[in-house]
């Protein structure tokens, strides 16, 4: 029988949340899996607009850990935006992105580059110096163009959106995501 680990990652994210609002959920936190190494982005949204998102590009503390930290920076460091208050939990959406290990990819220029890029599946890392981005496969969903999507994660590094240079460095990952049901109407208004 196969786990489907978003019902045990994404109880785990809103029960650290909510821990830290003084409220208390439950949440299986056994299956042995937790324990081993894992790289994930916690994104929460209200109205299908995004209100928090921070994560690890790898691996590098218990998947539990890695969730729980994630999940409470996004709704409470996430610089974008001011912290999540108790009376948002009941209509924050939660959703969990567990990483594959990167990759890097070669390339002989900006349009070289583009061409490999896989829509919708890639999560794409850009890096330049200390300059440093990335966006999960889902922001391929507003930026469908791959010129668009690139032009915008360089922008997010610090960088203009025409820049490129020979030092540059790319890096794709997939993901496996799970997203909480929409809040009910009446849970947005209680």
């Amino acid at each position: 029988m196969s786990i489907d680990k978003g019902q045990i990652l994404l109880p785990i994210a809103r029960s650290a949340i909510a821990k830290q609002l003084g409220q208390t959920l439950s949440a299986a936190v056994d299956a042995p899996w937790l324990q081993e190494p894992g790289a994930t982005f916690i994104t929460l949204t209200q109205d299908g607009e995004l209100r928090g998102c921070i994560g690890s590009l790898q691996a590098h503390r218990p998947l539990i850990e890695d969730v729980k930290s994630n999940a409470l920076a996004a709704a409470f460091s996430d610089p974008r935006f001011a912290p999540l208050q108790h009376t948002e939990l009941r209509y924050t959406r939660v959703e969990v992105s567990l990483l594959s290990p990167s990759e890097p990819i070669s390339f002989e220029s900006e349009q070289h580059a583009l061409a490999q890029l896989r829509p919708e599946i890639d999560g794409v890392i850009f890096e330049y110096g200390y300059y440093r981005s990335t966006f999960l496969p889902q922001v391929w969903e507003q930026l469908p163009d791959a010129q668009t999507f690139m032009a915008h994660l360089k922008h997010k590094a610090g960088l203009a959106p025409n820049f490129w240079a020979a030092g540059v460095k790319l890096s794709r990952y997939t993901v496996s995501k799970w997203k909480e049901a929409e809040p009910t109407r009446e849970a947005k208004q209680a």
